[in-house]
């Protein structure tokens, strides 16, 4: 996926002889993600051309624009140009949000971010990702797709100090519109047009140029324009959680859940997960068989817990894994070298593996691993499940801070959770937890149970 480039010289700036007239009212989020009622005023020209004598940027705002009438004002100042949209508006790609920037309420700049390229060799080497990690965490990487300074505008350091602005606040905005945090930013400048200045000016890194390849119609296609792909880290340590193999993002509250607590788990070790799963009797013919029970049923759940998907996720993240955790797992061991199972081998035994007996195991042990000490209790119908009959209804329990389930139970048809909760919760350790469900477990009988008779 290639994106086209934000800024354009100004020769090519759009030119305005004519006033738009749109004007729009509403709320607008401020610098810094405080919110706050600006008035859009119009975008005059002549007014603009009064920004060519200032030397500093004082007034500057960026904000969401999300107010009623920015589209239709765009529209409206693209046709004073003679065009159906303004430069560098190619539209939002996946998830996405626009900006933007005033000065003294007067449009100068506007801004458009997106969903990260798919695949982008640059950057990829430069965080060192492989396929198995881009996938679950390019969700976590947002693309500047725009960036327009309007014409008659002539502030010193004004691109610089609107992109500080944009990306200042670009995390938290993302957190609010999509349900999860976004940790890097990214965009493309062509080195034949633009040499970068502003982005290196508001602290952006170029590493390195890409291959001149565009998605159209479906494939890649070689156009020759190769372009300088610039990063920008927008948290503490973004590199390093984005290439942590053993760690996820929190989709809910937009910090960083280090499954790394992952590697203070009892995997292998006396009681440990793998030591349990041995317990659980191998339905696959002894006749061909390479790799051990055990330890591909533990693979896949260590595969899980790091926030992989599906079959292939799972074998290609095992894949990435260094020697001496493969070792750790019980992977086979041909001459010096530990081998991990196919995806194929996963999808077969998996497919083949008693899941009720694995969810009770995998339960017990992660309960007794000293995680979060707040389990919340909570059903949900099963999706897809009904096909003319009522659907699966699973009451769960699930750890608050990891979100990993812990136990669940189907609800018959002819009750509730009510008396649910009580037979879920009744093999688990909760003294000295936190139990968290809906109202309708208010129950003078589940009180008594949790705080008395579990405890």
């Amino acid at each position: 996926m290639v994106h086209r480039c934000r800024m354009r010289p100004e020769s090519s700036r759009t030119t305005s002889k004519s006033r738009e007239t749109v004007e729009a009212k509403g709320r607008q989020e401020g610098t810094g993600g405080t919110a706050g009622s600006v008035i859009c005023r119009e975008y005059e020209p002549g007014r603009a051309a009064e920004h060519r004598g200032r030397r500093d940027t004082a007034g500057l705002a960026v904000g969401l624009g999300s107010p009623p009438g920015t589209r239709q004002r765009e529209r409206a100042l693209a046709g004073t140009h003679g065009g159906s949209a303004l430069p560098g508006d190619r539209g939002v790609v996946g998830e996405g949000l626009r900006y933007v920037a005033t000065v003294d309420g007067q449009w100068v700049a506007l801004l458009a971010w997106a969903s990260a390229a798919w695949y982008c060799a640059p950057r990829d080497r430069w965080l060192g990702w492989t396929p198995s990690l881009r996938r679950p965490r390019l969700p976590f990487v947002a693309n500047n797709t725009r960036f327009l300074i309007l014409d008659d505008v002539r502030v010193p350091n004004l691109a610089s100090a609107v992109l500080a602005g944009n990306t200042k606040r670009l995390a938290a905005d993302w957190r609010r519109a999509h349900r999860h945090p976004v940790q890097l930013a990214e965009t493309l400048v062509d080195p034949a047009r633009f040499s970068g200045t502003a982005y290196r000016a508001a602290d952006w890194l170029p590493v390195g140029l890409t291959h001149g390849y565009a998605r159209r119609g479906g494939r890649c296609v070689h156009h020759g324009q190769a372009k300088v792909m610039w990063v920008r880290a927008l948290v503490l340590q973004a590199r390093a959680r984005l290439v942590d193999a053993f760690s996820k993002p929190e989709q809910s509250g937009g910090g960083w859940v280090t499954t790394s607590k992952f590697h203070g788990l009892n995997w292998a070790g006396p009681g440990g997960l793998r030591e349990r799963l041995a317990t659980i009797e191998d339905p696959r013919r002894r006749r061909g068989m390479r790799h051990q029970w055990g330890p591909i049923i533990l693979m896949a759940c260590a595969a899980v817990v790091a926030g992989q998907k599906n079959f292939v996720e799972i074998a290609e993240w095992m894949q990435d894994l260094p020697q001496e955790t493969l070792a750790r797992f019980g992977a086979r061991r041909v001459r010096d070298n530990y081998q991990a199972p196919s995806e194929l081998t996963f999808r077969r035994t998996l497919q083949r593996a008693n899941a009720d007996r694995i969810d009770a195991v995998l339960g017990e042990w992660f309960a007794s691993q000293g995680l979060s000490d707040a389990i919340a209790v909570d059903g949900k119908a099963l999706r897809g499940s009904g096909h003319g009959q009522p659907a699966v209804h699973l009451l769960s329990a699930v750890l608050h801070q990891e979100g990993i389930v812990i136990g669940q139970q189907a609800v018959p048809d002819k009750t509730n959770e009510i008396p649910g909760l009580r037979t879920l919760l009744t093999p688990m350790d909760i003294v000295d937890r936190v139990v968290t469900a809906d109202a309708v477990h208010a129950q003078d009988d589940t009180a008594r149970f949790i705080v008395e008779d579990k405890q």
